[in-house]
This record gives C-alpha cells, structure tokens and sequence, in this order.
C-alpha cells in the first residue's frame, strides 16, 4: 500500500548483530576493490569491476530497519563510498593514492577522511586542512565561489571548524537530551515549534555522529575527519550555507562527481563564467535523489518527491544568487544583521513545507524516539549483567 511503512519487530540484538554482518560484508567488498585497483587499469575495465561492490552497497542499506544504525550506514556506504569507488574506477579521487595502506583505504573509503600529502610526497599521520589544495577543496561542490567573489576566507572558517572543543559538542549532547524530554509534551506545542527542534536536532545529531567517527578514525588510524559543518545558522546567503557551512562532508562528495565533469561539459557550449550555473543545478539534482534514497532506507516509504522539490529549488535559488553576483559584483550584498535572517529563514520556511513531510510521513521522529528507549533499556539490562555477574563471582570467592 503507497504510503505504508515498513517497521517490522526487531530486538537491538538482532539489528546489532545485522549491522556487524553489513560491515563484515563493506570490509570484505573493499578489499577486494582495493586489490582489484591494483592490477585492473583504470577507466570502463575497473569500472566494470566495481559494478558489483556498487549494487551491493546500495542493497545492504536494506539489512537494516533503524533510523540510526540504518540511516547512517547507508549514509557511509550507499553515498560516501559509492561516490569514492566511482571515483576510483577513473583514477580519481582520495583512494587513488597508491600509497594507501588496506587499512587506510577502507577508513577514507567509508568515512569523510581525506589525507593530504606533505612536500615530500608522504602521507602524513593526520589531515593537512590549512594547506592551499584543501583551502580550495574546501568549497561546496554544489556552490562553488564564482570567479573568487564571496570567500569570506574560506580557509580560516575551515580551521575554526576543525578545532570545535569538546564543551562545543557536549553542550549539544545535553541540548540533545532536552529535546528529547520535550518531545514528551508534544502534544501540547505548536507544531510549527516542533519543526523547528526538528532542525537543530537534525543538525545537532548529524554533528555528533561525524565528531564520534573522527574519534574513532582518530584513535584506530590516528587520521582525522575533514570538518562538517560550520555553524550553518550564521550564513548570510544561499551560497554561504551550501557552499561553506552546512554539511561539507556531501559538498566535497559532489564536487568531483557531478559538478566538476558537468563544469568541464558545460564549459564546452558556454563561456567559463557561466558555466558554473548548470552545473551548481545539476549537483543539486543528484543531491535531491540520494537525499530520497537515505529516506527511503530509513523509512521504507516510496517517495513523494517533496525532497527533491525542496532541492530543485534551492538549486534554482542559488543559480539566480550566483548569476546576480557575477553581474553585479558585490555591489548587491545584504548587510549580515539583514542577509543572516533571511537565509536561514528561506532554509527553515522551505525546508517546513517540503523538506519534513517526508520527514514525518516515515515516522523518523517517532521511531527515533522509540529506538533511544531501546538503547536505553539496552544499556541498562547489560549493566545489570555485569552487575549480577560481579555479585556472583565475589559470592563463588566467598
């Protein structure tokens, strides 16, 4: 039926031990890419090769039926590694460096690690994000800085993100846990008040969960994750909240895959300085259906199309934002106390209308509730293992 939604019964347990399977199987399946790179010549041949590790990624998303454990890991593989592997088929990209170790190639291929090489061409032990290359890597694929207008140093933004202590993201947590207890009184709030915790614990959640990665690359590889976010809600126009503050992660994912082939395609029938506009759209449509995709693995709910409107518009929005600048220069900017407020309002006014109802139509917000509970009497009922077993043993040494 259109519209049901698929949430089967499943314990933790099971989808604990469903999520283990699913990375045995990306670990295994990068492998074999990262042997195959080495002896299939790069082009159609090894593009051929990685069809099947592709499809595979795409398909083991479906493994698993949590917002949290399923929606991240398709996040990671359906999206992030998929776009790497594509990229590496055409020797292009981050795992294109021969001097990955297999260890090195499966962390930068599952999460958003990039690891710059030094003058004397090694691979230092952690990113290099103040370099030029990575200062000018660092724009939106989707919104790339036209003609070096509006950088509002791009670089310095990209250091400040980089060194977010850790009283940045434990206030969040404990903002986190306060929405939570909000959501309990729901329904005596204005729905529209709710859609707005909705967006700063989407923001919130999807900080934490990249900040708890980097930990891990950190203390496994001693590698770190490139910065991904930028306090989003202090951007003065479209291009600034797509292109250097919300979610660089997926713009530095974009940016090789679909804007810079679209650029060069483009460029060939229009002058290079308008050729940056089809190809800011064209990012903006495949970013629409892999946002429907990540839905779709997390709700089992055939889409409606509202996301992709959301995006189509906002990639029409910054066309015209773009090409106004490149007309005008700067003289059309909007003073910050003016342009900050109405940017992240278009954001949230559009985002309401399109962006949530599928958002709530999958049940997100209910089953994401449902599934902190889980943890919670998860955690608990080990605690209490660990307990009783402690109990048991000082008793047997009595």
């Amino acid at each position: 039926m259109e519209g049901e939604i698929y949430y089967p019964n499943y314990t933790l347990e099971r989808e604990i031990s469903n999520l283990i399977k699913v990375w045995i199987s990306v670990v295994v399946s990068l492998c074999y890419c990262y042997v195959s790179a080495k002896f299939i010549p790069r082009g159609m041949p090894r593009f051929f090769s990685f069809i099947p590790v592709v499809s595979l990624f795409f398909a083991l998303p479906l493994k698993l039926h949590s917002v949290q454990l399923g929606g991240n890991t398709a996040f990671f593989i359906a999206w992030l590694s998929n776009f790497k592997l594509l990229l590496l088929a055409f020797g292009e990209g981050p795992l294109s460096d021969p001097s990955l170790s297999p260890l090195r190639f499966i962390a930068v291929a599952c999460f958003p690690i990039r690891i710059e090489k030094t003058q004397d061409g090694q691979n230092p032990p952690t990113k290099l994000e103040n370099s030029p290359k990575s200062r000018k890597d660092g724009h939106n694929s989707q919104n790339p800085p036209p003609n070096g207008q509006n950088r509002d140093n791009p670089g310095r933004e990209t250091n400040k993100e980089g060194n977010k202590s850790v009283w940045n993201y434990a206030v969040k947590i404990v903002l986190l846990a306060l929405f939570l207890r909000i959501y309990e009184y729901s329904d005596r709030m204005h729905s529209k008040v709710i859609l707005v915790i909705y967006c700063f614990h989407i923001y919130f959640s999807l900080e934490i969960v990249l900040a708890t990665a980097a930990v891990v690359a950190r203390a496994l590889f001693g590698l770190e994750l490139e910065p991904h976010f930028n306090d989003p809600y202090l951007s003065t126009s479209l291009q600034d909240f797509w292109g250097r503050r919300w979610n660089l992660v997926v713009s530095r994912t974009l940016r090789p895959t679909v804007y810079e082939p679209i650029l060069c395609v483009s460029a060939r029938f229009m002058s290079r300085k308008w050729a940056a506009l089809p190809a800011v759209m064209c990012t903006f449509v495949v970013s629409a259906l892999m946002h429907e995709l990540m839905f779709f693995y997390m709700g089992r709910v055939w889409p409606t199309w509202e996301i992709t409107w959301f995006f189509l518009l906002h990639g029409a929005c910054l066309v015209v934002e773009i090409g106004i600048k490149k007309v005008f220069k700067d003289g059309c900017r909007l003073p910050r106390v003016i342009a900050t407020p109405m940017t992240v309002g278009f954001v949230m006014v559009t985002g309401f209308w399109l962006f949530f109802p599928q958002f709530l139509r999958c049940k997100a917000d209910v089953r994401g509730l449902n599934e902190y509970a889980l943890a919670g009497a998860f955690a608990k009922d080990v605690v209490n293992r660990v307990v009783k077993l402690g109990n048991f043993g000082a008793a047997g040494r009595v």
